[in-house]
């Protein structure tokens, strides 16, 4: 099976508007200015982003650079992209954390770019914040989670929209976007964390370079989609079957009646019913599937700071404070 045909320049700018409108409301040529940021590394991702917004709302938007200060290499590729946008007449903000970042660096570092694009979307007045995020992004993210042993919310991918940020390249290839570049005159940046192969992306991504070219990201899409359509069907009557089958007495007590249920289902409402008691709670994976098993057994068990007694109704509420010895 021929992988799909490469989409041209108008195409591209044709979708992108098209997937743009969809996500936000936000029309070409309308009378009203889109209230947009745009997130732009200078990798060829982020740059086909700003070159292909700038065809369709000229200097209409604002861009962002998030400088980690990870790499001393950073600071001239946002320069960089400062640059590119001074020609085009667009604001550009470069953006760095107040603080190191420490830990897993990979998670810190998304963490704190999202909050530094937050805190620039408010200042800022903006409506959304456009990522780069690809097709070739898509796969991969799907393909470690299934290594991961990821459910259906897991498998459902990197999502369109995520509160103010959205993603209306997801549909685009990798090298769609590169060619994208090259057809404007635009040399990408290149970031050495890409290649660096102790992320288990770039992993997934080397092994993809050798992969049979039946695999193809636009195809994935498509089956990714289909299980976030999937993903929203279950929640939104996990939210129905709720209505009959949680019962809240008070004083922050939750009971659910499981009986007769799906799995799937038995597993949502558990996840309800411990939002319930405690909204900031987000249990999955193997915390998940351990309280299933201990609750369908009849076991008493603490999630968190949550009590938990399982029988043919399950009863979940706050934790008593331990006795502090002294």
């Amino acid at each position: 099976m021929a992988a799909p045909m490469a989409r041209s320049n108008a195409e591209i700018e044709a979708g992108f508007a098209a997937n743009l409108h969809r996500l936000t409301g936000i029309e070409t040529g309308g009378a009203e200015q889109p209230r947009l940021g745009l997130a732009v590394s200078g990798g060829p991702d982020s740059l086909a982003l700003l070159l292909i917004a700038h065809t369709q709302f000229p200097g209409a938007f604002r861009v962002a650079t998030i400088d980690h200060r990870l790499r001393p290499e950073a600071a001239e590729e946002a320069a960089y992209v400062a640059r590119i946008c001074a020609e085009r007449g667009v604001d550009h903000a470069i953006l760095s954390p107040e603080q190191p970042i420490t830990g897993n660096l990979q998670s810190a570092a998304r963490d704190v770019r999202y909050a530094l694009l937050a805190q620039w979307s408010d200042d800022n007045g903006l409506d959304w914040i456009a990522t780069a995020h690809h097709a070739d992004d898509q796969l991969e993210t799907l393909l470690m989670r299934i290594a991961r042993g990821s459910g259906i919310a897991g498998l459902s991918g990197v999502r369109e929209t995520n509160g103010r940020i959205i993603r209306p390249l997801l549909g685009f290839t990798k090298k769609e976007l590169v060619a994208y570049c090259a057809a404007h005159g635009v040399v990408p940046c290149d970031d050495p964390s890409n290649s660096n192969t102790d992320f288990d992306r770039v992993q997934f991504r080397n092994w993809l370079a050798s992969a049979p070219s039946t695999l193809d990201a636009r195809r994935t899409a498509r089956t990714v989609a289909a299980l976030s359509g999937a993903h929203i069907a279950l929640e939104w009557a996990a939210a129905q079957i709720a209505n009959d089958r949680l019962v809240r007495p008070g004083d922050g007590k939750v009971r659910l009646d499981p009986q007769g249920l799906p799995s799937e289902f038995v597993r949502r409402l558990l996840i309800l019913a411990l939002q319930a008691v405690d909204p900031a709670i987000d249990p999955r994976g193997s915390t998940t599937d351990r309280a299933l098993a201990a609750l369908a057994a009849g076991e008493t068990l603490t999630i968190g700071n949550i009590l938990c007694r399982g029988g043919p109704i399950w009863h979940f509420q706050p934790a008593p404070e331990r006795r502090q010895n002294h």
